[in-house]
């Protein structure tokens, strides 16, 4: 009975310091990431009337069918990532946000919809904010931020999107490149 009781001790002992050194390896690992939780932009309540937007809200993680481009017509949504070839690279683009509803005093907030995920700024007069990145199905992001340009990059095996945002010569410009 004694030896039994010594082992269960020790098996205790052994599950107890294994779980505690697994949880300080993913603590350590997790404080050193670049993740900034989501904040909360204020809303004016006669934002949307004010635009004579009569269409409902709809939801944030909500992707459109198809934007429009800067001439009226529509565009098709991005395709997969598997449609594409992988190793091609394509020169960066100017972005243009898929949608463009005012925000507070700091700017606007754009939404820019890639084949890697979704990005929103809030771009101001002189600088910029990330509202929020989410990465789309089979996609990881990462994130890099200074005090004039802010990185979102979107990985899926060999393929990458960054979602560019500089303003250290003049206003918050945003480029998007596939490679």
């Amino acid at each position: 009975m004694l030896r039994g009781l010594v082992h269960v001790l020790a098996w205790s002992l052994a599950t107890g310091a294994a779980v505690t050194l697994s949880w300080w390896g993913v603590h350590t690992v997790m404080a050193g990431t670049a993740y900034d939780p989501p904040r909360a932009l204020p809303i004016t309540a006669g934002g949307a009337r004010a635009q004579g937007a009569a269409a409902p809200l709809t939801s944030s993680t909500e992707r459109p069918e198809a934007s429009r481009s800067p001439r009226g017509k529509p565009t098709p949504s991005p395709q997969p990532a598997s449609s594409k070839t992988a190793g091609t690279r394509r020169a960066p683009t100017a972005a243009t946000p898929s949608s463009s509803p005012s925000a507070s005093s700091s700017g606007q907030v754009k939404s820019y919809d890639t084949d890697g995920g979704r990005v929103v700024f809030d771009l101001g007069d002189i600088s910029a904010t990330l509202v929020s990145a989410t990465p789309g199905a089979g996609w990881s992001m990462q994130v890099w931020k200074t005090e004039s340009w802010i990185r979102v990059e979107f990985t899926s095996g060999a393929n990458r999107v960054s979602v560019f945002c500089t303003w250290h010569d003049g206003p918050p410009h945003v480029e998007i490149g596939n490679y």
